[in-house]
């Protein structure tokens, strides 16, 4: 399994708590994570990343806990997160933004340079590889978060609402990069996007109130949507399903 959570508890205020005692295996392929404003997804996704650490309890990836420091340099080359907020380093141009992410991850010099270039190409932005950052649209500056995800070889992508902002074409390109990675290569996402879901994604995992109240194959997701929903709704039915009830869904 990807990521395993261990009894994992998390809150950004002592006695606010985001996620509680969470026990989970995160399914292995391409999962797409499902849930309200204030779910938690992106809270999971930062532990998941090791940019947050838990309170209590623990969360291991590829045999590598979070919590040790001997073993979380190797934990974040092997993984690669996209946080819903982009930061960039000022003046920097896009390939030169890529090419850092790639150095920091313990790539050569050289070889984060050439490797930037090909993810750009991967989000069809080598076009724009020398200008500055802050000249691209917001859907283009999502594009270049996706390329430094994609930069160093990481065998677990943790991307939170990668498509924010992106217009349709650049939606489909997205989409396009995800059907184009190895089976190998992990990913797991976060939207309130249900489309695509069945020819993406292998899984969703449905969060309500920092409780993950659903998790399985796409078809047996939406298989929860009511009888006679109308064609091209039934993710949406189904999601809806799911977190009105409020109940955990056997996974």
């Amino acid at each position: 399994m990807p990521v395993q959570f261990s009894a994992c508890t998390f809150g950004y205020r002592r006695r606010q708590r985001v996620i509680e005692r969470l026990d989970f295996d995160v399914p292995a392929g391409r999962t797409v994570l499902l849930g309200p404003n204030g779910a938690g997804k992106s809270t999971l996704l930062g532990l998941a990343a090791s940019a947050l650490a838990p309170r209590d309890g623990d969360v291991v990836y590829a045999g590598m806990s979070t919590a040790d420091r001997g073993a979380v340099g190797d934990y974040r080359r092997r993984v690669a997160w996209m946080p819903q907020q982009l930061a960039w380093v000022r003046g920097l141009t896009v390939r030169d933004q890529v090419a850092y992410v790639g150095w920091l991850k313990g790539m050569s010099r050289s070889d984060a340079w050439e490797r930037a270039l090909e993810a750009l190409r991967q989000v069809e932005l080598a076009d724009r590889a020398d200008e500055r950052i802050g000249r691209l649209s917001g859907g283009q500056q999502r594009r270049v978060g996706v390329a430094q995800s994609l930069v160093h070889g990481a065998e677990l992508l943790l991307l939170d609402e990668p498509t924010a902002g992106m217009d349709p074409r650049q939606r489909r390109v997205f989409h396009d990069v995800l059907g184009n990675l190895g089976r190998s290569v992990h990913v797991v996402l976060s939207t309130h996007d249900t489309a695509d879901l069945d020819t993406t994604y292998d899984n969703v995992v449905v969060l309500v109130s920092g409780k993950v109240v659903y998790s399985g194959e796409v078809r047996d997701f939406l298989a929860h949507a009511a009888a006679g929903t109308a064609p091209g709704r039934t993710a949406d039915a189904a999601y809806h399903a799911l977190t009105e009830t409020g109940t955990a869904w056997a996974f």
